[in-house]
């Protein structure tokens, strides 16, 4: 069991472990010993208050295990990916906690290939901090911030413009919600050379106010902000713009199932599906798998996690996949969720087609379904508590074959998650309070 890392990377509230200084350095010393010989290590930050300090940290700790480090500033965790790649990086780090609230932060790490690091590869790091945590470092409060290198953020987003040749929003309207976050840095300048008019919100960050009421967390803002301009059509991106999320023109919000469904047609149509196949989660809704099967594409299922997604991606060869919360994979043009690489993607799908958004996804027909988050004080495992279980059964056997149920805990915050979709909406909501109820008296804090 890993005591550190979650489904991505470590997070925590910054300033307390496992986001204090101490142990904040000794990840930067056991991420140097396990890059190789003299390793080149690029940083990149939100725009949380606490990145900076953080990143000083982490890059002492780095330097100390014998790592030369370069700071791309503020930028989005796939532009990370991106440049450890195409400079040769030994690794690449991003310090954020993407949607969660300002107070929190974590720390993103990305192998020489710019995937995140496998399960075993982290335990092996993790290991290795809690080693350098034994020893008596000096303190690490006054670190400078390491010098940013400002060419990178022009340099990821030329790349980005590459994979949209001929892309044009001449004759369009589109609202960006940048979330106050990474994407504030780059978004406007990429959609700046596009044409069409682009309205750019939520991109003035004061280090408080990333996701604070707009965002992928809230598409219900940028779908608001469609109606009210009259746009053709919205685009939301998290903290660390790893995802999107979209706003049609009559204000309906676009999930990531709808986003897999579009991009998959597409690439069959140019037989560019490898397999005719898509790679999504547990938290997909059946009525993307219904929708794709009609078009003769299989769908897969993997946890949640867009490194797991990759992971079945890579093993099934698919070529596309991704998950519900907006984290979209391209095989072959990212390696990592990338929302910016998604909108204009998605943009380039409706401009090539001449339809709107809306028409593109028409005939989708998702099944009801309902989330109900439970705060919990720990992570037992829900197998071994009997009274959870016998709701969880209860919930399956009614279900059967018209409806699903998926408990899990989140790998980033102490909640569990209670997903069921069914076609008796009034029989998933029964359920899912029942087996939330069950969990909350028994771990709930």
């Amino acid at each position: 069991m890993r005591k550190l890392f979650g489904t991505d990377g470590i997070r925590g509230v910054a300033g307390v472990a496992p986001l204090d200084r101490r142990t904040v350095f000794a990840v930067g010393v056991a991420l140097a010993k396990h890059a190789g010989n003299a390793p080149r290590v690029v940083l990149g930050m939100d725009t949380r208050e606490s990145s900076e300090w953080i990143a000083a940290t982490l890059a002492a700790g780095l330097r100390q295990g014998g790592a030369t480090v370069e700071s791309a500033g503020v930028i989005t965790t796939p532009a990370v990916a991106f440049l450890t790649v195409s400079h040769g990086f030994s690794a690449g780090v991003v310090i954020s906690a993407s949607h969660n609230p300002w107070q929190d932060n974590g720390i993103k790490v990305f192998g020489p290939d710019g995937y995140k690091l496998p399960d075993a590869t982290e335990l092996a790091i993790e290991d290795e901090i809690f080693r350098q945590m034994e020893q008596d470092h000096a303190d690490h409060e006054h670190e400078p911030v390491p010098e940013v290198e400002e060419s990178d953020r022009a340099e990821y987003a030329q790349a980005l413009l590459a994979a949209v040749t001929g892309l044009s929003l001449d004759g369009k309207r589109v609202v960006l919600d940048c979330a106050n976050g990474a994407a504030s840095a780059v978004a406007p300048q990429l959609f700046a050379g596009l044409k069409g008019e682009v309205q750019v919100r939520n991109a003035s960050p004061d280090g408080r106010n990333i996701n604070e009421g707009c965002g992928a967390l809230h598409p219900e803002v940028v779908a608001r902000m469609v109606v009210e301009a009259g746009a053709d059509l919205g685009v939301t991106f998290d903290g660390d713009a790893d995802r999107a999320l979209f706003a049609d023109r009559h204000g309906r919000v676009v999930n990531g199932d709808a986003v897999l469904l579009l991009a998959a047609r597409d690439l069959k149509e140019r037989g560019l599906l490898k397999g005719d196949v898509v790679v999504a989660t547990t938290m997909s809704n059946m009525g993307l798998e219904a929708a794709l099967k009609r078009d003769g594409i299989r769908m897969l299922r993997a946890p949640v996690g867009d490194k797991y997604v990759l992971e079945e991606m890579r093993n099934s060869g698919a070529s596309l996949g991704g998950e519900q919360s907006g984290h979209i994979l391209f095989q072959g043009r990212s390696t990592t969720g990338d929302g910016l690489l998604t909108a204009l993607l998605v943009l380039d799908i409706v401009h090539r087609s001449g339809k709107s958004l809306d028409e593109l996804i028409a005939d989708l027909k998702t099944f009801p379904q309902v989330i109900v988050n439970v705060k919990v004080r720990e992570k037992k495992p829900l197998e071994t508590i009997p009274a959870v279980q016998t709701t969880i059964r209860a919930a399956e056997e009614e279900l059967e074959d018209s409806g699903r149920v998926v408990i899990r805990y989140s790998g980033t915050e102490a909640l569990a998650r209670v997903m069921i979709e069914a076609e008796d909406e009034a029989a998933m909501r029964r359920h899912a309070d029942a087996i939330a109820g069950a969990i909350r008296t028994e771990l709930g804090v």
